[in-house]
């Protein structure tokens, strides 16, 4: 599918283009909006804002778009979008954390299944639950400090306000598939298994917990790529203002 969003393609109308860039957002936040969103439906979904924010940029390095950010203005409404997406950049370094301690907690679980230590891995499996909350606990008070633009914009600010949306919607979704792939062990029930069962079981786990750190790995592949383009984003809108 991203095949089909290459910045290549952006047509060499200004109109065109912002329309194409805002049918492939429209076409985004229907997919991972969508209630059978998975977390590769949130890979899938970062792999497209990119191509996305690449057309954004093209329109933003246009002669006329720069001479109409250069208005009085649209100066304003850009300086706004710099601070905000300041606030997406801090939400991506704070998520890279909470990645790297979920990955961690993941693999601590296989640690203690190897083992064959079921205190211990409900220990684990509570931790990953504080862990998820606290990442999603964490989002919430940045994403808090993000507010609504109090100019009207011209439409290639629009489209970067959009983007980051899009954006922080698809971190937040992330969050909260991550913190529903692990099922919080009924004790009761835990030391029920039967012996028979008990071998194929940690198999099954040891598998699931590999794709989720493999899960883990991927988004943060893609929110450190994420990050990188709104770094290239906000260095073409300065750019434009020095004009």
């Amino acid at each position: 599918m991203a095949s089909h969003l290459r910045s290549a393609s952006l047509p060499s109308s200004p109109c065109s283009g912002e329309t194409n860039v805002e049918r492939q957002l429209q076409s985004l936040n229907t997919t991972v909006s969508s209630p059978s969103s998975t977390i590769e439906t949130m890979l899938d979904g970062l792999r497209r804002l990119e191509d996305i924010y690449n057309c954004i940029d093209e329109l933003t390095c246009l002669p006329s778009s720069q001479v109409l950010l250069c208005k009085p203005q649209q100066r304003m409404a850009v300086e706004q979008e710099l601070e905000r997406s300041l606030i997406l950049l801090d939400l991506c370094n704070v998520v890279q954390v909470s990645f790297s301690e979920l990955k961690e907690s993941v693999q601590d679980m296989q640690l203690v299944i190897k083992r064959g230590d079921d205190a211990a891995l409900q220990t684990k499996t509570q931790s990953w639950f504080r862990l998820t909350k606290k990442a999603q606990k964490q989002f919430k008070k940045i994403n808090k400090k993000s507010s609504p633009a109090d100019v009207e914009s011209c439409r290639v600010v629009s489209l970067l306000d959009e983007a980051r949306d899009a954006a922080a919607t698809m971190i937040e979704s992330s969050l909260e598939l991550l913190s529903k792939q692990i099922a919080m062990p009924n004790s009761s029930k835990w030391s029920l298994v039967s012996k028979a069962f008990q071998k194929k079981s940690v198999t099954c786990k040891e598998e699931q917990l590999q794709l989720l750190e493999l899960d883990i790995v991927d988004l943060q592949s893609r929110v450190e790529t994420l990050f990188r383009r709104l770094i290239q984003s906000r260095v073409s809108l300065l750019n434009t203002l020095s004009l």
